[in-house]
């Protein structure tokens, strides 16, 4: 019996073969003239003639629009061209053989493409592959895709991870990319950890039952293992504090974090969706396209609320919204601060036809949505403030917007205090892949 397509090769995540620099872009409504920078995004997109076993093994295409005096000014899209691209001989190590599609951030000067097994990639701020990067010699493991920059010292957390000894390492690197601190982590193991928080105080860590299995043939060799226990680990960023470890009674897990902080009563509190295991086997079978795979991965996330007290060692745990959502964002000036607003994409389900953006306001409960209409599929909402900002939300959520009955996509704009209406959208040159995650990267950056 023929197989299915691939879903992550149809339909809103149908790979663009082409490589295309376009300018003057078609604006409707008024760009702010305070968007003064890129916004670039990262995502799978394998070559023509190539369907990947996981959607994960896709080769990494990076998108950008530079953005400027109220005018789209260009948007060009490069594949990063490491040597899994092409696939051809290399000498280099297994961590330098990287898809490249799962990140981009800036930091120390530098633009960094990232897949969390592997080292990170630079490419320049017109998306040319430049090499391979590992911080002047000083990282010799892989790094995760969803560093954290601190907004007060603007120095980056991050970690790596393996499934094999040493299975955690946490580094800091100064504002200038300078690695400063290489921590081995005790008490973790081969669990499948994606993406961490921090606090102004600590480093949080994140220990699912989604854990390495050699046995495992689906593409990425990780399984869900019920007597694997969800933990958390909180670890003092500065001095010699050891990583407590916060066993938490539910059997769920995380892939990407909203935002962590120390509240008034000296506890971490920490914002992500989470899932299951029924969640998790869905988005496995969407993933490599298994019989019985959904239409979207991600099925059954939700957000959710941690509160750990280092004084009593426990953990609690409470639901903050039933929509089932993933990709969450915040006003990054709060990273490891206590926050109001965060931002998700919300899939269908729970009530929703059609996907959403919205916005959760994490104190009152209430939450805000903007429906993007019939065949139309929002990427993750990046927030980029606005100049002489005074208030969390004063600020414009950047979203590339897939629209399958048109075969074409466009960057919205909204205003991150009242998504009532787009205050503007651009033309693309082409309809943009569902990707991954991206960042807005101010001019002065």
């Amino acid at each position: 019996m023929a197989q299915p397509p691939r879903p992550y090769v149809t339909g809103h995540y149908a790979p663009t073969p082409d490589e295309l620099t376009a300018f003057e872009l078609t604006v409707h409504g008024t760009l702010p003239d305070d968007l003064d920078g890129r916004y670039f995004r990262n995502g799978h997109n394998p070559k023509p003639g190539v369907t990947p076993t996981h959607w994960f093994r896709g080769a990494g295409m990076l998108h950008g629009i530079r953005l400027s005096g109220g005018r789209a000014q260009w948007y060009r899209n490069r594949w990063v061209k490491t040597p899994y691209l092409d696939g051809v001989p290399f000498t280099g190590t297994e961590l330098e053989v990287s898809a490249a599609a799962t990140n981009i951030i800036f930091h120390g000067g530098r633009y960094l493409a990232l897949q969390e097994a592997n080292l990170p990639w630079e490419v320049t701020g017109e998306l040319d592959t430049v090499g391979v990067y590992d911080f002047g010699g000083k990282l010799t493991s892989s790094m995760t895709a969803h560093p954290k920059v601190d907004p007060v010292t603007g120095e980056l957390h991050f970690f790596s991870y393996s499934p094999f000894p040493p299975y955690l390492i946490y580094y800091i690197a100064d504002a200038s990319g300078e690695i400063i601190r290489a921590t081995t982590i005790d008490g973790a193991g081969p669990s499948l950890m994606h993406d961490f928080a921090i606090t102004r105080e600590h480093a949080v860590f994140l220990h699912s039952p989604v854990v390495f299995d050699p046995a495992e043939h689906s593409g990425i060799p990780y399984r869900w293992h019920d007597d694997a226990p969800f933990r958390i680990g909180v670890l003092p960023r500065h001095g010699s504090g050891e990583i407590s470890w916060f066993d938490i009674d539910s059997q769920a897990a995380i892939l990407h974090v909203a935002n962590s902080y120390v509240d008034d009563r000296g506890r971490v509190v920490l914002e992500c969706p989470r899932f299951d295991r029924s969640a998790w086997e869905t988005s496995w079978k969407w993933w490599i396209a298994a019989p019985g795979y959904p239409d979207t991965p991600g099925v059954g996330t939700t957000l959710h609320r941690w509160i750990l007290d280092p004084a009593t060692g426990t953990a609690t745990e409470e639901a903050l919204d039933d929509l089932v959502v993933e990709f969450p964002a915040i006003n990054d000036d709060l990273t490891g601060a206590p926050n109001r607003y965060s931002y998700a994409v919300a899939f269908p389900g729970a009530g929703l036809t059609g996907y959403h953006t919205v916005k959760f306001d994490t104190r009152t409960g209430e939450r805000q949505l903007f429906a993007h209409g019939p065949a139309r599929m929002p990427g993750e909402a990046v927030f980029a403030p606005a100049a002489g900002a005074t208030r969390e939300d004063d600020g414009y959520l950047l979203t590339v917007v897939s629209d399958i009955e048109a075969d074409a996509s466009q960057l919205l704009i909204l205003d991150a205090s009242d998504l009532s209406e787009p205050i503007a959208t651009v033309d693309l040159p082409q309809r943009v892949p569902a990707g991954i995650h991206g960042h807005w990267i101010p001019a002065q950056s």
